[in-house]
């Protein structure tokens, strides 16, 4: 039992788990000097917004309007361990008149406490500090294995401790921070996430690994990654333009000009074509949207943000447990069935398609019931044969008439309810450059179109062409 007004000294213990953030103190007379198996207090709060490069920790105590005096006789401090306990037959003993004035001056309970959470600030940030800055990090064996590996330390620092201020943008698989590296002071881009996959850290490193050694100029470059406890983090290049979706929908004074959006597009296919089809294992990206294109100072489109994508190899089926995408650019057959696919890709793509040549979300509940859905709203227009009244109206006739008809009926060709009806993404680029024709690809894809009427799709009738021949097309 502790008498809190007697006078007598007390020992604490004052323990920060950087893992749980959280601070636990626990109490004993001297009279029991090994640490007792209960915390007196347990307390959840994150330290780590308070670090800095240089700090100095110090004590100070207060029972608000009233007196006291504190006196701290010695005290120690560990890290990654316990503290070395106080040798107690060699503290300093108080003099009489202090012993009788600080007795008469202490508060119950306030006072104490108020001591230990102030203790446990000071304590805790320089042991943490101490900790973060000076120690070797954790880093398991197995790790160095893989390339491309940050050091926790050196993207921290690059973030600024990953403040507010380096915040480009959240989303649901985790933060994006604005970065520059202190060795090459290089800007890059840190997504910081934890990791809810139910595969293991060491495959899921693997993986990320891989994609690491993907080169393309319309894929933003994933430079590194880093793993900290449970948190996994992506480092990319710094696309300083953002995303098309702000440029689309957000910014009021700069409207994209139809050379930036079908110069923009064709990056955007051509990046997804060196997924499906240009490296070693094919890559479905998943969660293809206008947020997840970034654009350069030059507006070239950059395909980013993999953090829905895996590896799909020719003769592994990848199903997911969860539906994984956006909703709108989600193809109709993975609902039901759970697998992704190419064909999964190209219908989101043919939502972008539409989504950018049109300036419009691809679900809006704010309008007539016919037009809620972008994608069958663009092929009603087509059906009537006015198909670029579709067209973007910021645009103001400022387009060429055959690409925008181009744009929009590859759009609803890619958008179509059975997968066996949407063209390859080798298809799309040779359509958007140009090296095929889209009148030959409706032909011979007729049958396919029709059946497609049971599902509440438009189609046009076409006039049949003569078979496409195959066409080869580089990647860039």
């Amino acid at each position: 039992r502790i008498e809190l007004q007697s006078g007598d000294p007390i020992q604490s213990w004052i323990d920060y788990d950087g893992s749980k953030r959280s601070v636990s103190i626990t109490i004993a007379p001297l009279t029991h000097p090994l640490k007792p198996n209960r915390s007196l207090i347990t307390y959840n709060v994150d330290l780590f917004p308070v670090l800095k490069e240089s700090m100095y920790v110090g004590f100070s105590s207060s029972t608000i309007t009233l007196q006291s005096e504190h006196y701290i006789l010695a005290w120690s401090f560990a890290i990654n361990r316990e503290a070395p306990p106080l040798d107690l037959s060699r503290l300093p003993s108080l003099t009489d008149h202090a012993r009788k004035k600080m007795a008469s001056r202490l508060l119950p309970y306030s006072s104490t406490l108020a001591l230990f959470l102030l203790t446990v600030i000071c304590i805790g940030s320089y042991a943490l500090y101490k900790n973060w800055k000076l120690t070797p990090e954790r880093v398991e064996e197995w790790e160095l294995k893989y390339p491309h590996r940050f050091s926790y330390k050196e993207l921290y620092k690059a973030t600024n401790g990953f403040q507010d201020k380096e915040l480009l943008g959240r989303g649901g698989f985790g933060s994006v921070y604005k970065g520059v590296l202190p060795s090459t002071r290089v800007e890059v881009a840190v997504k910081r996430a934890s990791n809810g996959s139910k595969q293991g850290i060491r495959e899921f490193v693997a993986e990320v690994s891989s994609l690491g050694r993907l080169r393309h100029k319309n894929l933003v470059q994933l430079q590194g990654w880093c793993r900290h406890g449970a948190d996994l983090l992506f480092v990319y290049d710094f696309v300083v333009n953002g995303s098309l979706d702000t440029f689309l929908f957000h910014d009021q004074k700069r409207v994209l000009s139809w050379e930036e959006r079908f110069k923009i597009l064709k990056g955007i296919a051509s990046g997804l074509l060196y997924l499906h089809e240009g490296c070693d294992q094919v890559i479905v990206h998943r969660d293809i949207k206008a947020s997840n294109v970034l654009l350069d100072a030059e507006m070239n489109s950059k395909v980013g943000d993999f953090g829905l994508a895996r590896l799909y190899e020719d003769e592994t089926n990848t199903h997911t447990t969860h539906l994984a995408g956006t909703l709108g650019y989600i193809a109709p057959e993975f609902s039901w069935t759970g697998k992704a696919t190419t064909s999964s890709d190209v219908f989101s793509f043919g939502v972008l398609l539409l989504e950018v040549a049109c300036g419009r979300r691809p679900i809006d509940f704010a309008r007539s019931a016919g037009d809620v859905v972008l994608m069958d709203w663009v092929d009603a227009c087509w059906k009537n044969g006015m198909i670029l009244r579709a067209m973007d109206p910021r645009l103001d006739l400022r387009y060429v008439m055959e690409e925008a008809e181009l744009v929009l009926k590859l759009g609803v060709l890619c958008s179509r309810r059975e997968p066996e009806a949407r063209p390859s993404m080798m298809q799309v680029v040779q359509y958007l450059n140009g090296d095929a024709s889209i009148d030959e690809y409706v032909a011979n894809k007729m049958g396919a179109l029709e059946c497609d009427l049971n599902d509440d799709h438009l189609i046009l009738p076409y006039s049949p062409f003569e078979k496409s021949s195959s066409l080869s097309t580089s990647f860039n």
